[in-house]
């Protein structure tokens, strides 16, 4: 699993080839598909794999550590977003693209996070419409920051994000 979503990230679903990752595994084929019943359930369950582990567990998670709103905020984009699965859901973005399947489940797991983010804002703010903005612009910028290329004014871009992120946690005026 974790050699398949590597080579996701690394190159798009062409890239996750039975053959190629067997070779990298050191197994056979035919020992490959002792684990799997073919491609397509190996990339069902890469997909099961990415919802599970960055979504799924994460919201579960935070919940079950606690904390104010603006800290399980904080928490969830670390754990979902960080430079280890950030390529990985960059990847399945660009994958849903071409495949009406993943665009769906994309869509799912796309509400789900956005279902947490306006619980959590719905927790700091009172009014319905800033939080929707709060929520939409808070993932927007958690998913949008690999494409920025602009220069941020004497800041890393991981400076940049931060200050943002914290703008949109400070409490409604």
């Amino acid at each position: 699993m974790e050699a398949g979503l590597e080579a996701l990230a690394e190159g798009g679903p062409d890239a996750v080839r039975v053959e190629t990752l067997a070779a990298k595994l050191g197994v056979s084929k035919g020992g490959f598909y002792g684990y799997f019943d073919g491609r397509a359930a190996l990339l069902t369950e890469m997909l099961d794999e990415w919802e599970r582990r960055y979504t799924t567990e994460v919201i579960a998670r935070v919940d079950a550590e606690g904390g104010d709103a603006a800290d399980r905020i904080r928490r969830a984009g670390r754990l979902t977003f960080s430079e280890d699965p950030h390529p990985i859901d960059l990847a399945v973005r660009a994958w849903a693209r071409t495949d009406e399947s993943v665009a769906r489940r994309l869509r799912r797991v796309d509400n789900e996070r956005l279902d947490f983010l306006r619980r959590m804002f719905g927790a700091l703010i009172t009014d319905p419409d800033e939080v929707e903005a709060r929520s939409v612009l808070m993932f927007t910028l958690a998913i949008g920051r690999h494409f920025i290329a602009a220069d941020l004014h004497g800041r890393t871009q991981r400076e940049a994000v931060q200050l943002a992120a914290e703008h949109l946690l400070r409490p409604q005026p």
